[in-house]
């Protein structure tokens, strides 16, 4: 399965979200939000409406963030500190819904 990786390097991600929303999931994406100084917990549930959409359509969507307290961010997204946690996270993903099948 291809994996779509997204690399954020603006702040606004509000317009960004909004974009990606309006597009056909096809694939599991990956958004790397590395280069977004001072990302905060509530930035990161803007991507919630999303993280859903692709769960209905059964693609992984991951956030790669750092400098944040993960133990805060809502189960129901998905971030990790690294792209080759992502790649993982998103393989095991797949596991399991092929499991499921």
């Amino acid at each position: 399965m291809e994996t779509n990786i997204i690399t954020i390097s603006s702040n606004n991600l509000t317009e960004f979200i909004a974009e990606i929303e309006q597009q056909n999931i096809k694939n599991n994406t990956i958004i790397d939000c590395t280069n977004v100084v001072n990302l905060s917990i509530k930035e990161i549930n803007l991507f919630l409406p999303l993280a859903k959409k692709f769960k209905k359509e059964k693609k992984s969507l991951v956030i790669v963030a750092i400098n944040i307290n993960f133990n805060k961010v809502s189960d129901k997204i998905n971030v990790v500190p690294s792209l080759q946690e992502a790649h993982d996270f998103i393989e095991m993903e797949e596991i399991e819904r092929d499991l499921e099948l």
